[in-house]
């Protein structure tokens, strides 16, 4: 019946644990202007997508919502499941995938950005939100060169002295300006990172000696452009049930998976117009495009209902054939030599 689906949203089981946080850059970003919760809040959607909305919508924003997150916290529900829920929770306006290029430390990556709302937007608002969320974007990528140009240092012009005296005089030795040195015994940027490993995943728990024998192999990513967060993700992700020696694994990875060295190019000037920064993503395949190539989240091929191949004309009947003729000349073949 039609009133099948006029029920308030399911409630969501309380959760006993914290709720999986994302990556830097990933995870749920709330949309302004939005209705406060409500308990009629999508009765409109059926069951699964209201369970699923309303789930989505009490997590805070940097909450991982990926299919396998929701998946694994969700246990009504599989991976099928979950991801057609929230490509119809795309096309009922609640959901947006958005790529975003970042720039750091002259590398470029993009990152999937998820935008959530409440509130159903049409095709139209979500085009006018994700083209101010684009120049947003790029703001924040040329403000930090823009900050740069402005601190830099004025030069230094010499003051002119009070008075000359009037005959020629020894003069005074002025002490020059040093820049401070670091404090001794500071640790490097490298023995943090190793140090810190033990409480990201103790399997590879390091000693003090340890941190500082391969402190200057580490210190060899950081000299190619990479952060701690990049060497702490090469160091832990894929790693075996068991690590027998964890000095011993973290030198072998330090070896195999050194990123390259990247060559010193010049930044080139900025455009006068700068390209798009944010992409909209299509829920269902992951393609990327405009806003209003993606209409309600999904590109062409998506939005399209698979069709079998092109119906073709139909054939002309068959011709009929002198059966007793056609058994003539099969008895003559057989009787050739």
């Amino acid at each position: 019946m039609a009133t099948e689906n006029l029920s308030p949203a399911l409630r969501t089981p309380a959760s006993s644990r914290p709720y999986a946080k994302a990556n830097r850059g990933y995870g749920k970003r709330s949309a302004p202007d939005q209705r406060p919760a409500h308990a009629d809040d999508f009765m409109l959607l059926p069951e699964r997508e209201r369970y699923i909305a309303g789930y989505v919508d009490h997590l805070p924003d940097g909450a991982a919502m990926d299919i396998k997150s929701l998946a694994r916290s969700i246990p009504l529900y599989g991976q099928m499941a979950v991801g057609s829920a929230l490509r119809a929770l795309g096309v009922a306006g609640h959901l947006r995938y958005a790529q975003c290029r970042i720039e750091e430390r002259g590398q470029v990556r993009w990152v999937t950005r998820t935008f959530w709302s409440r509130t159903a937007r049409d095709n139209e608002w979500w085009g006018a939100f994700l083209d101010a969320e684009n120049n947003r974007a790029t703001q924040e990528a040329t403000a930090p060169r823009a900050g740069a140009e402005s601190q830099a240092p004025a030069p230094v012009t010499p003051a002119e002295p009070t008075a000359q005296p009037t005959s020629p005089g020894p003069v005074p030795d002025v002490p020059k300006r040093q820049a401070p040195e670091p404090a001794p015994g500071q640790p490097s940027p490298a023995y943090l990172a190793l140090a810190q490993l033990g409480r990201i995943e103790p399997r590879l728990a390091l000693s003090a000696a340890d941190c500082a024998v391969l402190e200057s192999p580490a210190a060899q990513w950081f000299a190619r452009g990479v952060d701690t967060d990049y060497l702490t993700h090469a160091l832990t992700s894929g790693l075996p049930a068991q690590v027998g020696s964890p000095i011993g694994f973290v030198r072998r990875r330090l070896s195999d998976k050194i990123p390259p060295h990247l060559p010193t190019v010049p930044t080139p000037a900025a455009p006068s117009t700068p390209g798009r920064r944010l992409m909209v993503e299509c829920t269902e395949c992951g393609t990327p495009g405009p806003s209003e190539a993606l209409p309600d989240g999904l590109c062409r091929s998506c939005r399209t209902p698979a069709l079998g191949p092109a119906p073709t004309a139909p054939a002309d009947p068959p011709v009929e054939r002198d059966i007793h003729a056609l058994v003539g000349t099969l008895r003559d073949l057989m009787k050739t030599p």
